[in-house]
């Protein structure tokens, strides 16, 4: 039924139901006093106007339990808001693990999805309807903001770092998306479309597309390439650190701090290793600012990542 209305987008992920009610429960309570208001306002008016022009009014205290009544409910009220809306929050920020994994580079003014076979779509996404899909997002340019309004769910996509945005597809069909960030002069034209398959449909696409390598692969070429494996020996021999089981583990600094081997850490390590440096190893690592796009970044990342 909400469907129907004008204006507003389809509901077609397992979150975009919880965010409506949200949503409507906030509208319902703004819409209640902002008429409870009106009528006050009118009925005080007529209540309490000047009869004559000599008329003066009388001093009035307010009680003590209406003061409190009144500093009370709107709290309440407020509370269970934020309440609702902070958990609801942290469950859309922190993506369920095993989803399907997919890399997005926005750049002016397109957007380019690689699958983990290394199926590449160009402002186009295919996913299968019930399976929890993870994006981890990054701009070549300028911030962009990866929007599907059927889905209940944004988020900007920044340069120099790594976003994550999760969802659950619920619906098979075809949803626009769009970029909810002004980048640039052709900002409006920036969008494209998500189609969810049922499973079956989308393993028969999967197999009728043509595959390019994986990221995985690539990321492998492009370690070989740099002689990375030269420094990160597999058994922690080198003068870098291993890189197996790194991704996701937490790392010891030389500092003292410890910082969790997520994608935003990787990146940086490989652009500035000089920003954090491992327990026990010398700052002797290259910088690699400027010899690798955001793209082979994405790869290389996923590369390390499988090395489990």
């Amino acid at each position: 039924m909400i469907e129907t209305l004008p204006l507003f987008p389809e509901s077609a992920s397992s979150m975009a139901g919880r965010v409506d009610a949200l949503f409507f429960f906030i509208l319902a309570v703004t819409a209640f006093f902002s008429v409870l208001v009106l009528i006050l306002i009118i009925s005080f008016s007529i209540k309490y106007r000047r009869r004559s022009p000599r008329q003066i009014g009388a001093p009035m205290g307010a009680p003590v339990r209406l003061e409190v009544f009144w500093i009370a409910v709107p709290l309440i009220i407020a509370m269970a808001m934020f309440g609702w809306g902070a958990q609801l929050y942290l469950e859309m920020a922190v993506p369920p693990p095993g989803g399907l994994e997919i890399s997005v580079v926005a750049r002016q003014w397109m957007w380019k999805l690689q699958h983990p076979d290394g199926r590449v779509e160009i402002n186009e996404l295919h996913v299968p309807a019930g399976r929890d899909v993870r994006l981890t997002m990054t701009s070549e340019d300028v911030i962009h903001d990866f929007f599907v309004p059927a889905f209940r769910t944004k988020a900007d996509v920044l340069p120099g770092r790594f976003t994550t945005l999760w969802f659950t597809p619920t619906r098979a069909g075809r949803y626009r998306l769009f970029c909810a960030e002004y980048c640039g002069t052709s900002h409006s034209k920036m969008g494209g479309w998500v189609t969810v398959m049922e499973p079956a449909d989308f393993e028969r696409w999967l197999s009728g597309e043509a595959v390019t390598d994986s990221p995985e692969t690539i990321g492998a070429r492009i370690f070989e390439a740099r002689a990375c494996g030269g420094c990160h020996q597999p058994a922690g021999s080198g003068i870098g650190p291993s890189l197996a089981g790194l991704f996701g583990s937490t790392v010891s600094l030389e500092d003292g701090t410890t910082v969790l081997a997520d994608e935003n850490y990787i990146r940086e390590s490989i652009l500035n290793p000089r920003a954090k440096v491992s327990a026990g190893y010398q700052p002797v690592m290259p910088s690699f600012q400027g010899q690798l796009n955001e793209q082979e970044l994405v790869q290389l990342i996923a590369y390390l990542r499988s090395l489990r």
